[in-house]
């Protein structure tokens, strides 16, 4: 169960060679990652926001197990934002796998860009200070881009060492190519973004239709570790807290946009009650926008500017 591991930062070893990375408070930019290992084989599941992060990692990993960078194999990021793969220049020699879709998504996103728009900050207004001040720990110029070498679709079956490792793509959802890795001789599951625990799921792509089944996927799954993309390792109960969540903003968003409100009307109206306890709630902002997206059917997506803007807004009323 969850509890077994404290929500610390760090590396916690889930037993058989399997470990997780973790990051509190699991907030913007603050992502977890995995390392399965058997013999001399290991795969890295995400690298981290920059390289100095990535670094940290992975010799806290040399320093319980023995590995050295050099000696990863396979880096698997399971979807195309940088805080799951920007650091995948700190292993130049390992195979980096993705999904198709995530492939094209980082090509459009690239670190250079975050670089830039953190620098302009509040010259951009409040969607620019908003962004300066969410991403400040992270240092965007070092970051080393290396693009996935081996890309796919759907499900791959891969071996590390003797352990079997699924690779199933279960996006669009969160972004366009989400992937979670499951190692079934081990009970255990490293889901990405599919799981944001006890922080504000955040639907840059949908439908959310896909989410809440690939959150349902997980729960048919025979495992009981369960590491998300941000927060602690969770259970079940965890899972369906997450898939309780994008229905209930599905409801809500709906029932706005079927009454004409407009999506910033639907941000400030919707009661959040528990849920606005999680973190970084005003990400309500980004997902009635994409719920409205979906509703329309027309693919308009809005410019990611007016986004962070309307986030800052909610954020800031939010608060008051």
């Amino acid at each position: 169960m969850a509890e077994r591991w404290t929500y610390t930062k760090g590396l916690k070893d889930l037993g058989n060679g399997l470990h997780a990375w973790l990051q509190p408070d699991g907030g913007w930019g603050w992502s977890n990652a995995g390392l399965i290992t058997d013999g001399d084989q290991s795969l890295l599941v995400d690298t981290l926001f920059d390289m100095h992060l990535t670094s940290d990692m992975l010799k806290a990993m040399h320093e319980a197990t023995g590995l050295k960078r050099r000696d990863i194999g396979t880096i698997v990021n399971t979807h195309a934002n940088g805080d799951h793969c920007h650091g995948n220049g700190c292993c130049p020699q390992a195979e980096i796998i993705a999904s198709e879709a995530s492939f094209r998504e980082m090509t459009e996103v690239p670190s250079a860009m975050l670089a830039q728009f953190k620098q302009a900050g509040a010259k951009l207004g409040p969607a620019g200070a908003y962004f300066a001040d969410i991403f400040a720990p992270f240092d965007f110029a070092a970051v080393d881009e290396r693009l996935p070498t081996r890309t796919f679709s759907g499900h791959l079956d891969l071996k590390v060492g003797d352990k079997a490792v699924e690779l199933i793509e279960v996006g669009p959802a969160h972004t366009g190519g989400d992937v979670i890795v499951h190692v079934p001789g081990d009970r255990a599951v490293f889901t990405g973004d599919i799981l944001f625990i006890d922080g504000t799921p955040l639907m840059w792509a949908g439908p959310v239709a896909n989410w809440i089944r690939a959150c349902d996927l997980i729960c048919e799954m025979d495992v009981d570790v369960i590491v998300p993309g941000h927060g602690p390792i969770t259970d079940k109960a965890g899972v369906q807290r997450v898939a309780d969540y994008l229905r209930y903003i599905h409801i809500e968003a709906r029932k706005r946009f079927d009454a004409g409100l407009s999506v910033r009307d639907a941000v400030h109206d919707i009661a959040l009650g528990d849920y606005a306890a999680w973190g970084d709630a005003e990400r309500i902002a980004v997902n009635v926008d994409s719920l409205y997206r979906e509703y329309r059917g027309d693919g308009q997506v809005t410019p990611v500017l007016e986004l962070f803007a309307l986030m800052a807004e909610t954020r800031d009323a939010m608060r008051r």
